[in-house]
């Protein structure tokens, strides 16, 4: 875990967060808004590149701040949380998936009956 302690964020903070959000909507509206530039299709590749180059910049502005470095540092903890787990072998997950499909047939087939005989019971009661 990161040894480092939660710090308090301050205005400039809130501005940068807000300023980021304000990029990141703004990539939308350029993305629609140039659709067409006078009179003439615009490129989709063209628009999603300025799509993806503003809205990264609003997320760097967003990663500036303590909020955005704390995020930074429990996905970094959780990378290496993720490393040392130990991933079953090819063989384990085999097995485990014949296991799940076996038991999801016993339980539709058992299922199917119980559906059968209260449809059949139902039928009964009503005498059609």
């Amino acid at each position: 875990m990161s040894s480092t302690t939660e710090q308090p964020s301050s205005g400039l903070d809130t501005i940068k967060l807000v300023a980021s959000i304000i990029l990141i909507i703004a990539s939308i509206g350029v993305f629609y808004y140039f659709a067409t530039w006078q009179g003439e299709p615009v490129s989709v590749f063209f628009r999603v590149l300025a799509l993806l180059v503003i809205a990264g910049a609003g997320i760097a502005l967003a990663l500036t701040t303590a909020n955005g470095k704390n995020l930074l540092g429990f996905l970094k903890d959780s990378r290496l949380e993720v490393r040392k787990m130990v991933w079953p072998t090819r063989a384990e997950t085999m097995q485990t998936t014949m296991m799940v499909m076996i038991i999801v047939l016993i339980l539709s087939i058992f299922l199917w009956l119980v559906d059968m005989f209260l449809g059949w019971g139902i039928k009964l009661l009503i005498g059609n």
